[in-house]
């Protein structure tokens, strides 16, 4: 099984990519394989911001702290398949276990009451979340109909970055012939920023496609 993985990840990294690489698919990272983003984010996007902000320390720079994603089924009121469906969904895109959230109030409305499942997340940190963050960049994003770059607008003001995505099916675990149906996630990205600015200058360091 070990010599699998070896050639799996020589196999990657003999893939056309940038400087650090091709992109790493999940279950080919190895312990102690750095991820090429992880790379890339101390030997080139650190002394960029140095340059940046010559009167910070360095552990005042931006970094990103943990990628959520997240999805929210409002069928799952009357088909608690659908929630389990975009759960397992979430879990092969991501690699890591997903948690059910539950409504956190009643709305008659909607015939949702509170504590109810009704969306699953996933919060990744470290290689994983770096991992990720490749694959949506390098791999999710380029395959979106007609894309022409991401909103540069969708912070919060207290510099993270929030991203919809309308087709689950954009990420290479999922084969589109055997999807039920369309699903959305919301992916936000966290990061230490003190300001939108600061975070917009992290994120375009590590090629997120903005809209020109």
């Amino acid at each position: 099984m070990a010599s699998e993985k070896n050639q799996a990840v020589k196999k990657s990294a003999g893939k056309k990519g940038s400087d650090y690489g091709a992109v790493v698919v999940r279950g080919e990272r190895l312990k102690g394989v750095k991820p090429r983003y992880m790379a890339k984010f101390s030997d080139k996007v650190l002394p960029e911001l140095k340059k940046l902000h010559t009167n910070k320390n360095v552990m005042e720079l931006p970094k990103i702290v943990k990628i959520v994603v997240n999805t929210c089924q409002g069928e799952a009121t009357q088909n608690i398949k659908a929630l389990e469906a975009a759960a397992a969904e979430l879990e092969i895109i991501t690699g890591q276990k997903a948690v059910i959230t539950r409504a956190k109030k009643s709305i008659a409305t909607f015939k949702l009451r509170a504590g109810m499942p009704i969306g699953a997340s996933v919060t990744l940190r470290k290689e994983r979340m770096f991992e990720f963050y490749d694959k949506l960049v390098s791999v999710a994003l380029p395959r979106v109909r007609d894309f022409r770059g991401v909103s540069s607008n969708s912070f919060d003001g207290r510099g993270n970055y929030s991203l919809g995505i309308r087709e689950q099916i954009i990420f290479p675990e999922i084969e589109a012939d055997k999807v039920d149906k369309t699903r959305g996630l919301s992916i936000t990205i966290v990061t230490s920023a003190k300001t939108d600015e600061e975070a917009r200058e992290l994120l375009t360091l590590l090629d997120m496609p903005f809209r020109k």
